[in-house]
């Protein structure tokens, strides 16, 4: 009945996520920002901002008030993407099932969709309404997005990527980069949803290990699904953690990271339903 339940929640929580994008992307309709809408709106799991305002709710927090952090985050993730499929880092035609962004409206407007989507994303977070005790909270909450989406996180990350080394990989180094590229927004959006719920210190540390380790899980996963793709002709070996250890060992690195992850939520007693069962879905399928 619980997970039942969760499921719901979690649903409801993504249609709001959905909802809010669209009323935030609603603007002109100009190439550009039709470019943005196609990006932004064309699917994908919402879990970036599932984390964030399951992880305000878990601390008895009001979803309204992380609602706009939980948008921007999605909003700096779907630039990222963007400006992976271009032809300059991983060259992608194609994302969630249709042309990529650069594929649809050319690499010029792509290029700028993904630096739009990137400032419009700290632009609606720094005009969130919060309430006064959470004034401080907001600002720290800007701070470290910009830093863990910056180059000391996730474009850090993408630096990693492009100059991976095929034969050169080893285990700290492949999980340096998911840390980096991968992790960081992960850890930010629990860490943000957290923050706008006045989360304290020992809930903000539990609620980081948690991130961390479902970072490495969630990038882990992505790599087995990937695994049997063949490299293409004159684009540069990808970094994949299955292919570098195997898919045995990356099925157990994935079960580890999950258990650790739902671990840190028990040892502080942070009773909460939907954050465990984003975490176990990442052992499904």
């Amino acid at each position: 009945m619980g997970t039942v339940t969760s499921e719901r929640r979690l649903e409801r929580r993504k249609r709001t996520v959905e909802a809010a994008l669209e009323s935030i992307l609603a603007r002109r309709d100009t190439p550009l920002d039709k470019a943005m809408r196609y990006s932004a709106l064309g699917g994908g799991k919402r879990f970036r901002p599932l984390l964030c305002l399951s992880a305000a709710s878990a601390l008895g927090g009001d979803e309204d008030v992380a609602l706009p952090f939980a948008c921007g985050l999605e909003l700096i993730h779907t630039y990222s993407l963007v400006h992976d499929d271009l032809p300059c880092m991983d060259d992608d035609d194609f994302r969630r099932g249709r042309p990529s962004c650069h594929r649809e409206f050319g690499e010029d407007i792509a290029l700028l969709a993904g630096d739009g989507l990137l400032t419009l994303a700290f632009e609606i977070m720094a005009a969130a309404a919060v309430p006064r005790g959470l004034q401080a909270a907001k600002a720290r909450i800007l701070h470290e997005t910009a830093r863990l989406a910056g180059v000391d996180g996730m474009i850090g990350g993408q630096l990693l990527d492009i100059t991976y080394a095929p034969g050169s990989a080893t285990e700290q180094s492949l999980i340096e980069l998911m840390i980096k590229k991968t992790g960081a927004l992960i850890v930010e959006s629990v860490r943000a949803g957290a923050r706008a719920a006045g989360a304290r210190a020992a809930e903000l540390k539990a609620l980081t290990l948690y991130g961390e380790h479902l970072g490495l899980a969630f990038q882990i996963r992505d790599d087995i699904h990937d695994a049997d793709e063949k490299p293409r002709k004159g684009v540069p070996a990808v970094p994949n953690y299955a292919r570098v250890f195997g898919l045995d060992r990356a099925r157990h690195a994935v079960a580890f990271n999950v258990g650790a992850a739902l671990a840190a939520l028990s040892a502080a007693a942070i009773k909460s339903p939907d954050l465990r069962l984003l975490a176990r879905r990442l052992t499904e399928g």
